[in-house]
């Protein structure tokens, strides 16, 4: 879709339900900050999380990584307390525990919580109606080091949804816990693919995990840390013929155009170069842009 980040829109009934609504572009990448077309499509994608939020009535947090829940200090590429709806603190929240984070990151667990207040509850373990939410699993590996996640399931009558947030396929154990769930549509963050720490053992295992995941449901949607690289784009493409199961991406799912434009940054200043102080002017005063002024043909 363009951006970093795991949020989607799930409608039952009466509630309109809202999980992780957070984004960000990745700040730095071969020593490039976003460029202008990623701006502009983060612009996009954010109004349309704004737009969710309008109409929402329950909201659900994983986890409380920058890319995945609204921040107090936002960078210009992510989504700021000050763009959230005036009826946001009146939306009830289910919310992964603040327990054990490094202090930054509880930082902005608390941050949230005070404007939230009492509708911000700690969901693991717990079910509401259609909602289940898991107990915390790893976010990646297990004992990796970058703590836990909190996987939600949503029982729509003839279809079962699992988000499985940044899960990231490296723990089998953790998609046993998504098979016992029962899901038909599996939504989740693939392997980290572009981090050359990833080892071939671990590459392996998310493999391994990834085609049992597709063997066990109708639909497998992978996404966000997977497609940071054009080699995952054809990870999940071998992953699809391989299974011959449903499997794609966001974008797929949703009959959109793939824009892998975190993998395409150094391409795309070198079809669009940047003036020098483009990026200085525009923190100073982070206006509108329209896809309409570029020309790559990718909208």
């Amino acid at each position: 879709m363009g951006v970093r980040g795991l949020c989607c829109l799930i409608k039952i009934g009466e509630r309109s339900i809202v999980i992780d609504p957070g984004l960000a572009l990745g700040y730095m990448r071969n020593g490039l900050l976003p460029h202008p077309f990623q701006i502009a499509v983060g612009q996009r994608v954010r109004q349309d999380i704004i737009n969710a939020l309008e109409t929402a009535t329950d909201i659900v947090i994983s986890h409380f990584h920058g890319d995945h829940i609204p921040l107090l200090h936002a960078n210009p590429f992510q989504l700021s307390f000050q763009q959230l709806p005036g009826h946001f603190q009146n939306l009830r929240c289910w919310s992964k525990s603040d327990r054990d984070l490094p202090p930054k990151i509880q930082l902005r667990a608390l941050e949230l919580a005070e404007i939230l207040g009492p509708n911000m509850k700690v969901a693991e373990g717990h079910s509401d109606g259609p909602l289940s939410f898991s107990e915390p699993v790893p976010h990646g590996m297990a004992n990796g080091g970058f703590g836990s996640v909190m996987m939600t399931r949503i029982d729509m009558g003839d279809i079962i949804f699992v988000h499985a947030s940044d899960i990231q396929l490296l723990d089998e154990a953790t998609v046993e816990k998504i098979l016992q769930w029962q899901p038909n549509i599996v939504f989740a963050s693939g392997p980290p693919l572009y981090i050359s720490s990833l080892s071939s053992k671990m590459r392996k295992q998310a493999w391994i995990n990834a085609l049992h995941l597709a063997a066990n449901v109708d639909t497998l949607i992978l996404d966000h840390h997977l497609l940071r690289c054009e080699e995952g784009a054809v990870w999940l493409d071998n992953l699809r013929e391989t299974s011959c199961r449903n499997v794609c991406c966001g974008a797929d799912f949703m009959g959109r155009p793939r824009l892998l434009l975190e993998a395409w940054r150094s391409n795309l200043y070198q079809k669009m170069p940047v003036p020098g102080d483009w990026h200085h002017d525009y923190f100073q005063n982070p206006e509108p842009l329209h896809l309409e002024q570029f020309t790559l043909g990718l909208t």
